[in-house]
């Protein structure tokens, strides 16, 4: 480069009038008028006007998506849409964009979801797409500084692991140097057994499950948000989850005021408290529809779609059947066919799941067991405690379903960078 940049877009204004200035980005548009180019030029941050009067510093194959470096100076501007432009002193084409684009970054010209993955890189130019993984950016940040504001400590634990995490079939196995090995489902276990000497920990990571769903909210590597917590019961890290997503709201709807414009987007804090109703009010409000469940039945899409929509926004569906659980999860100590339990649910969509964990080993031997699971498998996990294990409760939560309620979609694939289904493994 014959020179660098000393500003982003975004830090230029007419206060600076007089200014000498080198940006760096892409060309948007590019108009000649006679011997006057005019570059509509963006980066990451913003938008800005260039004016070339000498024609020949531009020439006349430079494509629109070109990469350029423009020196020049800060002056006031007669276009209607910027309040000041930048009159060059001399453009460097650093690359040129190779036409045709597979896609119209700009979006003038629509193309479907598939072609645009297939280029997601480009993708991000158009800017409502960049505003979706800013807004993602956002959430990130505010789930680790509230996370961190409560005690809890941010852990990573293995994807690649030994045994099934939670005892189910929907694993990606793998050879590992001999031998066979999973990806990680969950943190679960790992995250229970940290509780023994950290007590709050979190994890924001990559987990993978192989269940070949065709959906609009389900993949087979996704972000969950996890959590564990010592000296908890159900109920407090209920109140955890209902105050980390109403900071998430309002973090977002402070910080991201551009992105939520552009994409026409009116973000509504949710309303506190959540409604909380128990799995036995779910089946009385199915009966009431003329839904008539059993007790342990499992609730499908169908029912969950009845039930939001008597509870609109966020809710939670607590106490589900012991039946119904994972082998971790505790019972109530006055009804043991009821799990101290909870989903939190956006009308139909499931997007945390967590409870009450026992912390008695042989309980937990003898649920394994009643599970059709060998206690030998787990013997890892299950010496840990012996060691002096606390009360603990927790919950998973989906990062990308949360999301799409965020900005607004049904298909979870918008807010993910390069999403894995059972159809795409690439790009």
């Amino acid at each position: 480069m014959k020179f660098k940049k000393t500003h982003n877009i975004d830090m230029l204004s007419l206060q600076m009038q007089g200014s000498h200035v080198v940006i760096g980005g892409w060309i948007e548009d590019l108009r000649k008028l006679g011997k006057i180019t005019f570059l509509t030029v963006r980066d990451v941050t913003g938008l800005a006007q260039i004016i070339v009067k000498d024609e020949k510093r531009i020439p006349e194959d430079l494509t629109r998506q070109s990469v350029i470096l423009v020196r020049g100076i800060i002056q006031s501007t007669k276009a209607r849409d910027f309040q000041y432009e930048i009159k060059a002193d001399d453009v460097e084409i650093l690359t040129k964009a190779v036409h045709p684009l597979p896609i119209d970054p700009i979006g003038r010209l629509e193309s479907n979801i598939d072609n645009r993955l297939n280029a997601r890189a480009l993708d991000l130019r158009n800017q409502r797409v960049a505003s979706v993984f800013k807004i993602r950016h956002q959430v990130l940040a505010s789930l680790r500084k509230e996370l961190e504001r409560r005690k809890f400590i941010e852990i990573t634990t293995p994807k690649i692991i030994g045994s099934a995490s939670e005892g189910g079939a929907n694993l990606f196995s793998l050879e590992y140097f001999g031998k066979k090995a999973y990806l990680a489902q969950s943190p679960q276990l790992y995250k229970e057994q940290l509780t023994i000497g950290l007590e709050r920990v979190f994890e924001i990571s990559s987990f993978y499950r192989a269940e070949k769903s065709h959906t609009g909210r389900h993949l087979s590597e996704f972000t969950s948000v996890d959590i564990e917590a010592a000296f908890f019961d159900y109920t407090d890290v209920m109140d955890v989850l209902e105050n980390l997503v109403v900071s998430v709201f309002s973090d977002v709807e402070k910080n991201c005021k551009q992105e939520l414009n552009t994409l026409e987007r009116e973000l509504q804090i949710p309303k506190q408290p959540f409604d909380t109703i128990t799995y036995s009010d779910a089946l009385d409000e199915l009966g009431k529809a003329g839904i008539d469940l059993n007790f342990g039945d499992d609730l499908l899409d169908s029912h969950l779609k009845i039930i939001g929509t008597n509870h609109p926004g966020f809710f939670f569906l607590t106490d589900w059947p012991m039946s119904l659980k994972p082998f971790y999860i505790h019972e109530k100590d006055d009804e043991p066919k009821i799990s101290r339990s909870f989903d939190l649910q956006y009308g139909h969509l499931e997007l945390s799941s967590g409870g009450r964990r026992l912390h008695d080993p042989a309980k937990i031997r003898a649920r394994l067991i009643e599970q059709g699971l060998d206690p030998a498998s787990f013997e890892d996990h299950l010496r840990t405690f012996d060691w002096g294990m606390p009360p603990h409760s927790g919950w998973g939560m989906g990062l990308d379903r949360l999301m799409t309620v965020i900005i607004g979609t049904d298909n979870v694939r918008e807010v993910v960078l390069y999403p894995r289904d059972p159809e795409r493994l690439t790009p």
